[in-house]
């Protein structure tokens, strides 16, 4: 990809795309998800409908697509969810992070996470945006901390994919 990707918030067009990449990644890196692949194919493509209708995206809750041109398949995902609880509404969450090999060191997922973080800085009273990423993962780490993160703590054994444990770094940025 010699261009910068497009990046737009996803619809319920996008559903069955979005769904498909989910997979892939959750069969891929299985340790760098909280839900499995089992428990995706149980929810089924409906299960972020809420977030692809869009009706709350201003309110911080949204999913965004890179694509290397509108009329392409899609190449990576992000998410921001807002936290519900009103003692915590000033924080966000990064969700669902993932770039198919295919587009991997191209520059999609900072493109991805640069818009995100700007969205995020639109959002009324959104102070932090927070995420987890495994510990190992040590190119998502760096990539994670050139757009802004920081390390505030690791969650040990955060996860446990077929008996082996995987430590997860907690991150944030104010935004």
């Amino acid at each position: 990809m010699e261009n910068t990707p497009l990046i737009r918030q996803l619809t319920l067009a996008d559903r069955d795309a979005h769904y498909q990449l989910r997979l892939r990644g959750l069969q891929a890196h299985p340790e760098a998800f909280g839900q499995s692949h089992k428990e995706a194919l149980e929810r089924g493509p409906a299960h972020y409908d809420a977030m692809l209708e869009g009706k709350r995206a201003a309110d911080g809750n949204f999913l965004l697509g890179a694509f290397a041109a509108p009329d392409k398949p899609l190449l990576g995902v992000v998410g921001l969810k807002r936290l519900a609880r009103l003692k915590e509404r000033h924080k966000a969450e990064v969700i669902g992070m993932y770039v198919a090999p295919e587009a991997a060191g191209r520059g999609v997922g900072r493109a991805l996470l640069m818009e995100l973080l700007a969205r995020g800085r639109r959002v009324e009273n959104l102070r932090q945006i927070q995420l987890v990423v495994s510990s190992e993962n040590d190119a998502a780490r760096h990539l994670y901390e050139s757009v802004g993160f920081r390390r505030y703590g690791r969650e040990p054994e955060a996860l446990c994919v077929d008996g082996i444990y995987y430590d997860a770094d907690l991150m944030t940025q104010f935004v």
